[in-house]
């Protein structure tokens, strides 16, 4: 399918802007509430110059990284067409994991596309570590766009395409080599995307069941107003994207040796709202009616509200507690409440 062909391609584009330096990414993007694509924003990487030189070029270039530790491949049928998912009885997924070494990878990726097949088995490396996987690859494709400390991480594979699902840190992904298409929704869209399982995912975060690209609108009617609110990035290698917090985002990778990399940020792991969302799943979500307008009224004064912040202002600073100002100390002091409580001590 073309990007033409597309469901939600008469639906609004992604604004774009041209390359930034870091102040204005800072300063204008990276507190951004909706996406942005910057067009020609690592044009000048060595990655890319290879990649435009062709596949064998930019897999040969990949392989000199070579020596780092072997990374986590999934690994599909010819069958799937690309398509990382859940089978159909929901029993498992429609690919296998596999450790593979950069230099074997590049090869498999590298033969897929000079043999030219219909429909080659599909491979894909998912969120391979720079630092870990590909070391020296920070420096020669420098970006001082995201933080320090965010960490580049490569994905690489033929064509394939990822199930919607969204990230709980603002992400800026790098179109290396092939073209890449994303399709985004807000975050209030959630109800309209009809949820996987939280607990048993792909790769981490939970995603839509649904395929936009070819959506079964019989068994997911809501997804009609999804797709009106759903925006559309078309990526050439040097685009960047910048995704917001919490948007949801399916990935199609269209040529036959594709490479994105992406940076997360202002994420820990332990503190995500994901886990107190499963966690209300258990302790709120099935509580008598009159129980769950009360414990929502907990949340809105102490989480929600815009003065919610300010709910201890009458105590003083040492008797806060929990509910003190955001520190350290405050973490560390709410994570050993909850240990303390989750296990049984409290």
């Amino acid at each position: 399918m073309g990007f033409a062909d597309h469901p939600a391609a008469s639906s609004n584009r992604v604004a774009e802007l041209g390359a930034l330096d870091a102040a204005t990414f800072r300063a204008e993007v990276a507190g951004r509430s909706t996406p942005v694509v910057l067009r020609g924003q690592v044009k000048d990487w060595k990655a890319v110059e290879r990649a435009r030189a062709g596949d064998r070029a930019i897999a040969e270039y990949l392989t000199g990284f070579g020596g780092g530790r072997p990374l986590k491949v999934l690994i599909g049928p010819p069958e799937i067409g690309g398509h990382f998912f859940y089978r159909d009885d929901m029993r498992g997924f429609n690919f296998y994991r596999q450790q593979v070494s950069l230099p074997n990878l590049m090869g498999a990726l590298l033969r897929l596309s000079e043999q030219q097949a219909e429909a080659p088995q599909a491979i894909y490396a998912d969120a391979a570590a720079a630092p870990e996987h590909l070391p020296g690859w920070r420096a020669a494709n420098p970006l001082d766009l995201p933080p320090p400390d965010a960490i580049p991480r490569l994905w690489i594979g033929n064509a394939m395409q990822v199930p919607t699902h969204f990230d709980v840190s603002p992400n800026l992904a790098i179109c290396v080599a092939g073209r890449r298409r994303f399709t985004l929704f807000p975050p209030e869209q959630v109800a309209n995307l009809y949820l996987g399982p939280l607990d048993n995912t792909l790769a981490g975060p939970p995603s839509s069941m649904v395929d936009p690209e070819t959506p079964d609108l019989e068994r997911y009617p809501r997804f009609v107003e999804a797709l009106a609110y759903a925006q559309i990035a078309e990526l050439e290698p040097g685009d960047a994207l910048f995704i917001p917090a919490i948007w949801w985002h399916h990935v199609r990778a269209f040529d036959r040796l594709n490479v994105l990399v992406n940076y997360w940020w202002a994420y820990d792991s332990s503190a995500t709202p994901f886990l107190a969302l499963v966690h209300a799943l258990m302790s709120v979500r099935d509580l008598p009616p009159e129980q769950k307008r009360a414990w929502r009224a907990w949340f809105d004064h102490l989480v929600f509200d815009e003065e919610a912040a300010d709910v201890a202002a009458h105590l003083p600073d040492h008797a806060k507690g929990v509910m003190g100002a955001p520190s350290r100390e405050r973490t560390e002091k709410i994570r050993r409440y909850l240990l303390m409580t989750l296990s049984g001590r409290g």
